[in-house]
């Protein structure tokens, strides 16, 4: 099945070494990267309390570090594409997750009660991804979220940033990682 990206975006353009992360996952495949970001969270430690009942629901953390482990795993499902990063802070594990719709609406967290819906465009071989809209349960949040993937060598880079009004940047992490296409049976217990 064409992935959420194939079919919403124009991806003439696309570095080749990017199609394996926005391309299609074949059936009883999952998708697996492993990287370090630079950074991860915001300085802003007044934003920690709001980040802390987002960390909870696997959506962000309460952070600000540097040299953070990760892996990401993504698997098809229906259309839509799952995923799990996981963030290996010093002071433990922490997971977000996302679900990517064929419309290209994120819903995030264990609940997927945030939602960003998605609009993109391939430059410099480069994908950009923007945020047109987020909710909570429905409800319009101001902000806007903006993420950039493109290649960098034999490694992908991944830089998101999280803004809103009055405030600033809110949240960011960026890193590198590999990615590769596995049979699913690999990541098993």
């Amino acid at each position: 099945m064409t992935s959420p990206y194939e079919a919403c975006l124009n991806l003439d353009g696309l570095d080749p070494r990017l199609r394996r992360y926005f391309g299609e996952i074949p059936a009883g495949s999952v998708g697996v990267g492993r990287g370090v970001f630079d950074i991860v969270g915001t300085p802003k430690r007044w934003l920690w309390p709001v980040l802390w009942v987002l960390g909870r629901q696997g959506v962000v953390f309460p952070a600000w570090s540097r040299d953070v482990p990760f892996t990401v795993v993504n698997r098809p499902d229906a259309g839509a594409l799952h995923g799990i990063r996981t963030f290996y802070f010093a002071g433990g594990d922490r997971a977000m997750v996302d679900s990517i719709s064929p419309t290209l609406v994120d819903s995030l967290g264990t609940r997927g009660q945030y939602r960003a819906t998605l609009r993109g465009a391939v430059e410099n071989g480069a994908l950009h991804l923007w945020s047109t809209g987020l909710r909570y349960r429905g409800i319009r949040i101001p902000g806007r979220v903006d993420v950039t993937e493109r290649s960098d060598g034999d490694l992908q880079h991944v830089a998101v940033a999280i803004t809103a009004p009055i405030v600033g940047r809110v949240y960011e992490y960026s890193g590198h990682f590999s990615y590769e296409i596995m049979e699913h049976d690999v990541l098993a217990p």
